[in-house]
């Protein structure tokens, strides 16, 4: 009885996560973002949102408890301008896999990836990769004074957190799957496009995207240039 409660509780919350629209996911992947570096003391260190290629944000990830459990969510990976400066528009992406480090029983978690280098951004470029696979990832280390000169940021394609219950930390992902949500491209661009080419062509981002970008925009540091110079829009 009590595995079969716990079935229906994920089911539903995969369901609520299916009816929800696109730009209410983005909506809430830029109030996840904001609230997170909201608190410096525990956020992503700014350094190392400098350093990144691209970056993946999946609100509400609701993860169960089946056998070895399972997770799903849905959320927008968005990369660099090829200026180098700036971010780009969103890409709709869906993330699923076990549930390992991950507490059972339905909870729900919200999840930030950063693509740190070339390598990883190929491998977020696929309609699907596995992480710790196609790419390998770690706990990303947490606060203002976090060096980004860790083991993890040297090695890693791919840094990753959670935030439950109020607890911000950074988690391994190895073994989830990350892939293209291309119904959820259609309902933000009102066309099929790929998730691919959304993030290499330099296409317009859509109204719903200019809050997150701003703060992404806010929160990147790049040497040489100050928090207003990185806000003003490319020329």
């Amino acid at each position: 009885m009590r595995v079969r409660n716990v079935t229906v509780s994920f089911l539903a919350a995969a369901t609520i996560l299916m009816a929800e629209t696109a730009q209410e996911r983005l909506k809430e992947a830029s109030v996840v973002f904001t609230e997170i570096m909201g608190t410096p003391e525990m956020g992503i260190p700014e350094e190392l949102l400098g350093k990144a290629n691209c970056i993946v944000i999946i609100p509400g990830m609701k993860s169960g408890a089946i056998g070895l459990g399972g997770k799903y969510g849905r959320g927008y990976a968005m990369c660099r301008k090829k200026s180098g400066v700036g971010w780009g528009s969103p890409a709709a992406m869906r993330v699923e896999g076990g549930s390992i480090g991950f507490q059972i029983g339905g909870q729900s978690t919200d999840v930030i990836m950063l693509v740190m280098n070339d390598r990883g951004m190929q491998a977020l470029l696929k309609s699907k990769f596995t992480l710790g696979g196609d790419a390998s990832v770690a706990a990303g280390p947490v606060g203002r004074e976090a060096t980004a000169k860790t083991d993890a940021s040297m090695g890693a394609e791919i840094l990753s957190w959670s935030r439950a219950r109020g607890v911000f930390a950074g988690v391994s992902l190895q073994g989830a799957t990350l892939r293209n949500d291309d119904e959820g491209n259609h309902e933000l661009y009102g066309k099929d496009v790929e998730s691919k080419d959304i993030l290499t062509s330099g296409m317009a981002a859509p109204p719903e995207a200019r809050p997150l970008i701003a703060a992404l925009n806010r929160h990147s540091k790049v040497e040489g240039r100050d928090s207003a110079d990185r806000a003003k829009p490319d020329k």
